[in-house]
């Protein structure tokens, strides 16, 4: 008697070399991250250790090698936790993207009028509202006199800071 297969067709070969494609890319995309980002990542160790590895390597057949190495332990755990994390690292996240945008538009808000600052200065007690300020008088003075924008560019820093609880 013939019993009926499981209801999962099988994958075809094709399908796992590009799954496994995209785990060594994954593994690539980690190993261009700075040595402090990658010991901070939620990842198995095993994977930290080989990623930090293939950073020292400098042979290219040799780093070839390891990028596989890396994309076979990657088999071995879930991608999309790690992909999250490198997103949110790279600044690829929609959150990330969205948080940007209204700092952004506070930016220009505390550019265009004196009052945001206040209001923004009662919504975050731990403001250092005087380098805010002064900031803020340095960028119109910029845009005026069409000098660079250095001191826009310290504001938005400086919001960013602010804004992820941890002000310079």
């Amino acid at each position: 008697m013939i019993t009926a297969m499981s209801a999962v067709p099988p994958v075809s070969k094709t399908q796992r070399k590009k799954e496994m494609h995209e785990l060594q890319s994954l593994g690539a995309e980690l190993v261009e991250l700075a040595e402090s980002q990658i010991v901070a990542l939620d990842i198995p160790d095993d994977l930290r250790e080989a990623v930090l590895e293939a950073k020292r390597i400098k042979s290219h057949e040799a780093k070839r090698r390891q990028l596989q190495y890396i994309g076979r332990l990657m088999r071995d755990v879930e991608p999309a936790p790690i992909r999250e994390q490198l997103d949110a690292l790279v600044g690829h996240s929609a959150q990330e993207a969205a948080r940007h945008r209204r700092l952004e538009a506070l930016r220009e808000k505390l550019l265009a009028d004196d009052g945001a600052l206040t209001a923004y200065g009662a919504e975050h007690a731990g403001a250092d509202l005087q380098a805010l300020r002064t900031l803020i008088r340095n960028a119109r003075r910029e845009q005026k006199e069409g000098k660079p924008p250095r001191a826009f560019r310290e504001l938005f820093r400086l919001l960013k800071s602010i804004d992820a609880g941890t002000p310079i």
